[in-house]
């Protein structure tokens, strides 16, 4: 039986909800290990001048404690 753990992060983007997901992967593996999976629990934007100027992705990142 394996031990999983689940953290919460934000993360924004210039570009895409995609990319501010990968960006928040990218940074938890900095410091967590073994990441099975990500979940995108919501997805937002902010505007400026008609235009989606960010991004913002906030994901659950399930892990495997050892």
């Amino acid at each position: 039986m394996a031990v999983l753990k689940v953290i919460e992060v934000l993360a924004n983007s210039e570009e895409s909800w995609e990319d501010a997901t990968k960006k928040a992967v990218a940074q938890a593996s900095k410091s967590v290990k073994n990441i099975r999976s990500v979940y995108i629990q919501e997805q937002s934007a902010s505007v400026k001048d008609g235009e989606i100027d960010d991004y913002r992705v906030n994901v659950k990142i399930t892990f495997e404690v050892k």
